[in-house]
């Protein structure tokens, strides 16, 4: 088997992009989405008539309420294809408003349910602030399940899976790429920072007996990949798919909730004041979390623009 079979054997592997047409190719349960994502393929010439049928569908409607149908016409066509979930992004805007984030995870699967998509079939993603995760927590009590994006130490982990999400996406890219940024050193894949955040996590979730999720994300190499084999889903970019799909080397399980590490992580606090205090103590993760909501807003921005050009 090739290497994206054999990952396929130990974990839910999941297609990192809004550009459906792409996906048939490789075969994933389940697919995200982000802001960034969303922008690059309306860009696209294939996906312009996409993108003009839900500007004449919704006259009159403002640009950033012509995002969010955007986004939710890329997830029905996404889910036409694969079998299980999508992931559609909460607007970044609304990263430190609680109440906003609710009132817009419920619009957003109010939306999918008129196209006749049930909510088991949605993840509403929400960066993982404080304010992130307690609108997550409502949107749980309340049937909608949510995916915690940017999430980028234990802290965040740890309060996302105490206030009940059904997954997370730690970002081991992002991570690598600060370390190797502020140490000028390179990491093999089992000393790779990112990598050993997300097994950490894993092992926190497993010893605790938390049943969120973990859905690697922000890969930069199939050899991170590789090291996270066994992590409950991984979320994979076309390119490196491809790159999976194209090798036969040997691919072994990495991660296992039954085979734990013999070193015991004691329970994170998470109340407010110390989630507070062991973000704002890891550089790597307050810097990235910062960096991540700024970009996913500007993306934002850019694409109620080029919606508005649309429209005209």
């Amino acid at each position: 088997m090739n290497q994206l079979d054999q990952l396929k054997q130990y974990s839910v592997v999941v297609a990192d992009t809004g550009d459906f047409l792409a996906m048939r190719t490789y075969a994933p349960r389940d697919a995200t989405t982000n802001p960034s994502l969303i922008l690059k393929a309306a860009q696209a010439p294939a996906y312009r008539p996409l993108l003009e049928r839900v500007v004449e569908a919704n006259q009159g409607l403002a640009c950033s309420d012509l995002a969010d149908h955007l986004l939710v016409a890329f997830g029905v066509e996404i889910l036409r294809i694969v079998p299980g979930r999508v992931s559609t992004e909460v607007d970044a805007r609304m990263a430190f408003d609680s109440a906003g984030t609710v009132e817009k995870g419920r619009a957003l699967i109010a939306r999918y349910e008129a196209a006749g998509i049930a909510r088991d079939r949605v993840l509403i993603k929400i960066a993982a602030t404080w304010e992130g995760i307690r609108a997550a927590e409502v949107l749980e009590r309340d049937g909608i399940h949510c995916n915690m994006t940017l999430v980028f130490g234990l802290a965040q982990a740890a309060a996302c899976a105490e206030a009940g999400v059904r997954l997370i996406s730690p970002f081991v890219g992002r991570i690598s790429d600060w370390y190797r940024q502020h140490t000028g050193l390179t990491y093999a894949a089992d000393d790779d920072p990112g990598v050993l955040s997300v097994r950490r996590i894993f092992d926190y979730y497993a010893r605790h007996g938390h049943r969120t999720e973990v859905m690697a994300a922000s890969f930069r190499s199939t050899a991170q990949i590789a090291a996270l084999a066994g992590c409950d889903l991984l979320t994979v970019s076309p390119e490196l798919l491809g790159q999976l799909g194209e090798s036969k080397a040997p691919l072994a399980r990495r991660l296992d909730r039954a085979a734990l590490d013999a070193e015991a992580i004691e329970r994170v606090p998470v109340d407010e004041e110390s989630f507070r205090r062991m973000l704002d103590g890891d550089a790597m993760a307050s810097a990235k979390l910062a960096e991540g909501i700024r970009q996913f807003c500007d993306d934002t921005d850019r694409l109620e623009r080029l919606i508005g050009a649309v429209a005209g």
